[in-house]
């Protein structure tokens, strides 16, 4: 539970936060597992096991997309709580110098919760509800992130790719949503519109993730090399294969 305030400007210069956003379907799981590989950071992958299995046993997501208009509120509240205390815990036990997250808050409000409202699937009234619990929250409890890392993906592609992995939650996502998502990205990380003034001055390392990254070790390495670069972070000490890659790029 949210049980005291947490204090940002003690917490962040200690502990880096970097945030890996796209759309679904552009491989934010398995890019993330290979930055756990290559890179000295603590991942923290999407609760998605708390929202499928609620109280043990009730499945939030899978009721969100066979009934948005029903669970939308409540998924997208649910989810930006469960986002902050994956991360909080992590941060506990965590015994690198960074952090690399698995979506945020931060695409929480700009690209799902917002399309839902555009959508008409969150009333007003749900709208206004839902930014008062995110602005309470995010400023008393998130760390800020030092940074974005965009996994940029045509629509298409996550949606072949979302195809592919056949998650029976997902059965029923159809282009044209994959689409509106790629356009709250777009706008949100690119063109920076109708975002908090920290996000807009928050740095976005933009990755082109059209090619599979998946197994392709250059790509990977290429792909690592411009975190390295962008922000700083170390590669993993034991971690001969990136060397080994590089040097044959």
């Amino acid at each position: 539970m949210l049980a005291a305030k947490h204090d940002k400007n003690l917490a962040t210069p200690a502990q880096k936060c970097f945030i890996l956003e796209g759309n679904i379907g552009a491989g934010k799981s398995t890019f993330l597992k290979i930055v756990q590989e290559r890179l000295a950071v603590q991942p923290v992958f999407e609760p998605c096991e708390k929202w499928q299995k609620v109280g043990g046993t009730e499945n939030l997501l899978e009721k969100f997309y066979a009934d948005t208009t029903r669970w939308a509120y409540t998924f997208q509240s649910y989810a930006f709580i469960t986002r902050v205390l994956e991360q909080l815990e992590a941060a506990k036990k965590n015994s690198f110098d960074a952090q690399v997250l698995e979506r945020s808050v931060y695409s929480d409000r700009y690209c799902f919760a917002k399309n839902c409202f555009e959508l008409g699937t969150m009333s007003l009234l749900e709208w206004k509800l839902y930014q008062e619990w995110f602005d309470w929250l995010v400023d008393n409890y998130a760390i800020r992130p030092q940074g974005f890392i965009y996994l940029r993906t045509d629509p298409m592609v996550c949606f072949q790719r979302l195809l592919k992995r056949n998650r029976s939650e997902e059965s029923s996502v159809p282009l044209s949503y994959l689409e509106l998502l790629h356009k709250k990205h777009e706008d949100w990380l690119i063109k920076k519109e109708d975002v908090a003034p920290y996000v807009t001055q928050t740095p976005v390392l933009v990755l082109d993730c059209n090619a599979d990254f998946e197994h392709d070790e250059q790509v990977q390495a290429s792909h690592m090399a411009k975190i390295v670069e962008f922000f700083g972070v170390q590669y993993c000490a034991e971690s001969k294969r990136e060397s080994d890659v590089r040097a044959s790029l």
